[in-house]
């Protein structure tokens, strides 16, 4: 019986403090899923497919403004309600009119074409990998295929399961990722292309280089080429939706309690000796979401960076047109 009062008494309390939002389309209502939650320092989580998240007042006790964005939306600032809502607050962004209808590059529908690779490059270090946390998104650039008109049909992601290590390599997971694609801003990713974000999953089985269709999305290089990222969302449950997990560790230190990124599998393997630096990496619950090309000025302390591993070796195959 205690036990069942126990239980009791953490439902009724979670549901006096954790919040229900749900975010929609301005116009048309629809829900837009996914979206990002920024609070705090650099903390932040997303919606769901159904683009509903919730959010609790006792554990972020400091935290007054949520800043809640969506590909394609204008950024809305939202002031935590002082009162619980017996039903889902609705939060409704504002679709945002893009300015680069003209970076889209269509190539001929018809014509001869030919499928060409370009190869992932990959290890199984686990220790030159990147560590995929909810903050971080990873941008790699890739330019048309000899100079002629080119298709994404496929991404190649280089990824390490630890399967070969027994002591982490042991039980099942799924990852939901999002990859989205950014114009070349003079090396750098600048604005979103508006095309479709892309959901996928990687579980246990996906080791070494997972391979991500895109070949029915239609996404063609601009002739200044294409930032192509991936990002986690979070784990997937037997349904294979994204379902509410832990994504801050609490480490006490000398400067009070610290919240500490919680990492993802699969991790992501970086490579080195590669003359052009096409990898940038940013921290997306930071409100400026600056890109930074992954080198000695991004982090002087990171492993990786002090032992050469700069770039992530994401490869790709294109469909490329003998005309443009």
């Amino acid at each position: 019986m205690k036990r069942y009062l126990s239980v009791i008494f953490f439902f009724i309390t979670y549901c006096t403090t954790a919040q229900e939002f749900k975010i929609v389309d301005g116009k048309d209502r629809s829900p837009i899923s996914f979206a990002t939650i920024s609070f705090g320092d650099g903390l932040g989580t997303f919606a769901d497919e159904e683009g509903s998240f919730t959010f609790s007042s006792k554990k972020y006790p400091d935290i007054d403004t949520l800043f809640i964005s969506g590909l394609g939306y204008k950024e809305k600032a939202l002031l935590i309600p002082l009162e619980d809502n017996p039903t889902a607050t609705i939060v409704k962004l504002d679709p945002e009119v893009s300015q680069l209808g003209e970076v889209i590059v269509s190539a001929p529908k018809e014509g001869k074409f030919k499928f060409r690779k370009q190869k992932a490059q990959t290890h199984n270090d686990i220790f030159a990998c990147w560590l995929p946390t909810v903050e971080s998104e990873i941008a790699v650039l890739f330019t048309r295929y000899e100079n002629k008109a080119s298709q994404i049909s496929k991404l190649y992601l280089p990824v390490n399961a630890e399967s070969e290590y027994k002591s982490k390599g042991k039980g099942k997971f799924a990852t939901i990722f999002r990859a989205q694609f950014y114009e070349n801003n003079k090396g750098t990713p600048g604005s979103a292309i508006p095309y479709e974000s892309v959901i996928f999953a990687m579980d246990e089985k996906a080791d070494k280089v997972f391979e991500l269709d895109l070949l029915s999305k239609s996404i063609f290089i601009p002739e200044s080429g294409i930032f192509i990222s991936i990002q986690v969302l979070g784990y997937a449950g037997l349904d294979g939706k994204l379902i509410k997990t832990k994504k801050y560790r609490e480490i006490k230190t000398s400067r009070g309690i610290q919240k500490i990124s919680t990492s993802f599998r699969p991790l992501l393997p970086f490579i080195k000796g590669e003359a052009n630096q096409r990898t940038f990496v940013r921290r997306i619950f930071f409100n400026d979401k600056k890109w930074q090309v992954f080198d000695q000025n991004y982090n002087p302390n990171s492993k990786l960076l002090q032992t050469g591993h700069r770039n992530y070796g994401m490869g790709a195959e294109f469909k490329v047109f003998e005309s443009n």
